[in-house]
């Protein structure tokens, strides 16, 4: 799992991840902007862009036990995250249209982690 190990393969978990933060982005400079919100959108943008980040920063993981524990930060991020999308979406921040793709995005990277993390945990007892 670790760096040159991956070299070639394609990875779902990292892709998503990424194409989210790159989403995650867009719709923050809208936001900043368009509505002049800085408090909630650099929130979103943190946690939008870290579960990438830390997936990243798990493929140098210096144990399988560090690599669980960085897919784990990434699914609280990603759970934050879910948070404050509602909250851009109560605040009038983002549409209804906008939320709703977020939130199936997030939730893809959730599912992705959790099924991740279960694996590496039954892995790691092995």
């Amino acid at each position: 799992m670790k760096g040159n190990a991956r070299k070639g393969r394609r990875d779902p978990l990292r892709d998503k991840t990424f194409g989210f933060a790159c989403e995650v982005v867009t719709v923050y400079k809208e936001i900043i902007s368009c509505h002049k919100e800085f408090v909630l959108s650099r929130q979103f943008l943190k946690t939008g862009t870290a579960p990438g980040a830390l997936i990243r920063e798990a493929e140098y993981a210096q144990s399988k036990l560090d690599f669980i524990s960085k897919l784990s930060i990434a699914l609280k991020e990603a759970n934050e995250c879910s948070y404050w999308i509602d909250l851009l979406k109560f605040g009038g921040f983002i549409s209804e249209n906008a939320s709703s793709h977020l939130t199936n995005a997030n939730n893809e990277i959730i599912y992705l982690l959790i099924a991740s993390i279960k694996t590496s945990k039954t892995n790691n007892q092995k």
